[in-house]
């Protein structure tokens, strides 16, 4: 049993059970009735978010229509690399919700949400290199989840001036999950609602949602107490609660990717229905027993395979010595008894980004040939996506060679169509230009900055004015300018610096110095600039 969960759940019979929902679903009406204050439902398609909307359902249905006077908002997001099994089942849901609320006149409103184009996945993995996400570069669930989550709460708070978030939070999901719930019970806005305020404040997100509440209705609920409810109490929208454990019987998972506010909130998790590409768990275990337990399911196998090729660990050979903006950083940590100095590897290489866009493309094309009618027109990537991924390469990392419609055509056989107008025009260089530097430029810096430097040029001729040309210039020389093994040392050398000054070792410090002049790097770190240590 998980920590926090009452006894009273624990030694509930069914009977017991059938009781506490006819009680639960008077508490319901009775929050409802109470003011005017919007609700907003997180709703993933789970078993958990799909009783709890189940339960807020048949208890407003059950009013009388002169009492149905506030809007319950039911929010769903989609973070565009959703499992494709449980991203169908919930839009066909949220069509479903909509057509039932308005045939039976219920002020239910669905709404699918997603982030926007500059923070989805594919374009910061593809885009901007970042590395699949990690532990200790968790860059995903703020951009995919918590951002449109929040942004379209603050709209309605920015309404109402409140907001009531009805979620699916169990304890019993998690030993983690019950401390939270547990300790916020002591600071109730009122006997049923909790401050997500006073939440986030304790995780320093105090202004991510202010004047929002939350209540939890089966947060004592077990996971059989779920099921229970799912199949004896029919689904008021019309979906089949049989074929929803269905889907999870075939995942063999017993858990849900939730509505997320806040970092707090797991995302995802082992045996969780999520994002297909998470690399936040050992294994996508939901996915496999899928494939495994259907043979209809087989066409995501190459889903499976881009996810389990996303996730090394030991990746340094596909990325940049360079953190993004082009600048080497080191980090120490102990190996074996020493400590060990190394280069924090920043984002994919041009060679490991072009490798992922060629992945998911083919997948796509394979998905397509091989999926059952309904999946026939999926988008692994959407054409928004690939526009703004083009536009980063050639536009931020200077790759006029312009690799993203070459790789598009020879994959899927058909012409790469950009939504943005006029990029064709605004090209001066091209495919053939980059093989003739490639050819000149012997050094992989080199290339780089050559690149970097013409299509700097090009940028600004473009313009009417030429103003910041030459700081624009200057930055294409600090980041690109030296070889792997030199920007390394010279790192190397500015951190000696660095302790000897922390040491108050002056003559150390003399001699770094020195090796930084010899190396034209002495006006960056100067006796200006030197922190030295107060320490005697």
């Amino acid at each position: 049993m998980a920590q926090g969960q009452t006894s009273l759940s624990a030694s509930r019979n069914v009977s017991d059970f059938v009781t506490h929902v006819n009680k639960l679903i008077q508490e319901i009406q009775a929050l409802y009735c109470h003011d005017g204050v919007p609700w907003v439902v997180g709703y993933s398609g789970g078993k958990d978010s799909t009783a709890t909307l189940q339960l807020v359902w048949n208890a407003i249905a059950k009013l009388p229509e002169e009492k149905r006077n506030k809007k319950i908002y039911v929010i769903t997001t989609d973070t565009l690399v959703e499992n494709p099994i449980v991203a169908t089942w919930v839009s066909k849901s949220l069509k479903q919700i909509k057509l039932a609320a308005d045939r039976q006149n219920l002020p239910v409103e669905p709404h699918l949400l997603a982030p926007d184009v500059k923070s989805t996945f594919w374009v910061n993995l593809m885009g901007k290199g970042y590395p699949a996400p990690r532990h200790g570069f968790r860059w995903c669930t703020e951009r995919l989840k918590i951002r449109p989550t929040n942004d379209f709460i603050r709209n309605v708070v920015r309404v109402s001036g409140e907001v009531v978030l009805v979620l699916g939070t169990r304890k019993a999901e998690s030993t983690k999950r019950a401390a939270t719930m547990t300790k916020y019970e002591v600071r109730k806005v009122s006997e049923l609602l909790n401050s997500n305020s006073d939440l986030l404040n304790s995780l320093r997100y105090s202004d991510t949602l202010p004047n929002a509440l939350i209540y939890s209705p089966i947060q004592e609920w077990r996971d059989d107490e779920v099921w229970l409810f799912l199949m004896q109490w029919d689904n008021p929208w019309g979906k089949s609660n049989k074929d929803l454990f269905t889907m999870y019987r075939g995942a063999t998972a017993d858990n849900e990717c939730p509505l997320v506010v806040d970092t707090s909130t797991p995302s995802c998790g082992d045996s969780r229905f999520g994002c297909w590409v998470c690399t936040m768990v050992n294994k996508d275990r939901s996915m496999e027993a899928m494939i495994q337990n259907d043979e209809e399911k087989e066409w995501l196998q190459p889903l499976l395979d881009i996810r389990n090729e996303l996730d090394v660990h030991q990746d340094r050979h596909r990325r940049d010595f360079r953190r993004l903006r082009g600048q080497v950083q080191l980090f120490e940590r102990e190996s074996k008894g020493k400590k060990v100095i190394k280069n924090i590897p920043g984002p994919y290489t041009k060679k490991w980004r072009e490798n992922w866009l060629r992945k998911v493309l083919e997948a796509q094309v394979q998905v397509r040939d091989n999926a059952p009618a309904e999946f026939k027109d999926i988008n692994l990537i959407t054409p928004e996506e690939l526009s703004e991924i083009r536009r980063i390469w050639l536009e931020e990392k200077h790759e006029f060679d312009d690799s993203l419609p070459r790789i598009y055509q020879e994959v899927t056989r058909e012409e790469f169509k950009d939504i943005r107008v006029g990029v064709e025009e605004n090209k001066v260089f091209g495919g053939d230009e980059w093989e003739v530097l490639e050819e000149i430029c012997d050094d992989e810096m080199y290339l780089e900055l050559m690149s970097k430097l013409l299509d700097t040029e090009r940028q600004f001729h473009t313009k009417s004015r030429r103003v910041g040309i030459y700081e624009s210039l200057e930055k294409c020389f600090d980041s690109s300018s030296r070889n792997k093994d030199d920007a390394i040392a010279n790192a190397h050398k500015k951190h000696n610096l660095q302790t000897a000054a922390a040491e108050g070792n002056i003559k150390k410090v003399k001699e770094q110095l020195q090796e930084l002049d010899d190396n034209k790097q002495v006006e960056q770190l100067s006796w200006a600039n030197i922190k030295f240590s107060t320490k005697k």
